[in-house]
């Protein structure tokens, strides 16, 4: 079963960037994120309950818990709702967050004393071709500068959270774990809402039926399968898989929405998945 869960992962992952558009162009992007994770976190706290875990832990794992929650769910998504509301290319914040598994590859070593092999390097190179390849390179595209830089801000801090909840090792349940990472990112939004937005969410049915997209498949699916993943495998090898989210999300755009899909597209999916193939193997 647990070989299937990265696949299962992709596919939640990647459906997140069909629905972020539609959330974004009915909200501003922190308000929608504080109020996503608002709701992520009665459902973990609910779900702890009903599963008789208790969610009084110690302060020293509250912190760690709080701030693994403010570097993924604050910083990453509010970097990539962010630059995506400032007009940056879907396709282009993709690839720039896309090279975490390099920058995780040249961590994980020194940080985590993980051993990543020759094999692996070259799976990650593929999988960087291969997800340049499907997403492509727009020159003539107008990328805000404050995009670009909310972007990069993005991937620095999923690829620090990814090590950093690798590093961890508190052994908190998984429901409880998301609880206060779910606590940490809505707190982070409201922060940023008080001090630097301006909030305003309209209630479309479309904002309505993205935003519970992101909630239950994504959050409470995806995120929870990815931590699960992270505890069990390296942190090179779980996000490997990333490589394979780019070509996935234009292969749903092309099925849902009705986007082009070139054959140059096809020929990156095939890379992509033997650089991950490669990365993921010993």
């Amino acid at each position: 079963m647990i070989r299937v869960y990265p696949f299962i992962f992709i596919l939640l992952w990647s459906s997140a960037f069909i629905t972020t558009k539609p959330i974004i162009d009915n909200s501003d992007p922190f308000s929608a994120l504080a109020f996503r994770f608002f709701f992520v976190a009665i459902g973990f706290y609910l779900f702890s309950l009903y599963s008789r875990q208790s969610i009084f832990i110690n302060k020293k794992n509250l912190i760690e818990s709080l701030l693994s929650g403010v570097l993924f769910h604050g910083l990453y998504l509010g970097g990539v709702f962010y630059s995506i509301s400032l007009g940056m290319p879907t396709g282009i914040a993709a690839l720039i967050v896309t090279l975490q598994p390099v920058l995780t590859n040249a961590l994980s070593g020194p940080i985590l004393s993980e051993k990543v092999t020759f094999k692996q390097w070259i799976g990650v190179f593929l999988g960087f071709i291969g997800a340049a390849i499907v997403l492509g390179f727009d020159i003539g595209s107008n990328i805000p500068l404050l995009g670009l830089i909310a972007t990069l801000i993005a991937l620095i801090s999923i690829t620090t959270s990814t090590i950093w909840q690798k590093k961890l090792s508190n052994n908190l349940p998984l429901s409880v774990s998301n609880f206060y990472q779910a606590v940490g990112g809505c707190l982070f939004h409201i922060l940023v809402i008080i001090f630097f937005a301006k909030p305003y969410i309209d209630f479309t049915k479309t904002f309505i039926i993205a935003m519970s997209h992101q909630i239950f498949l994504v959050s409470f699916g995806a995120f929870t399968i990815l931590m699960f993943l992270i505890k069990k495998n390296s942190a090179s090898k779980t996000v490997s898989i990333f490589f394979l989210i780019p070509a996935t999300s234009a292969l749903m755009a092309w099925l849902f929405l009705g986007e082009n899909l070139t054959r140059l597209d096809l020929l990156g999916f095939l890379i992509t998945s033997i650089g991950v193939y490669l990365a993921t193997r010993d």
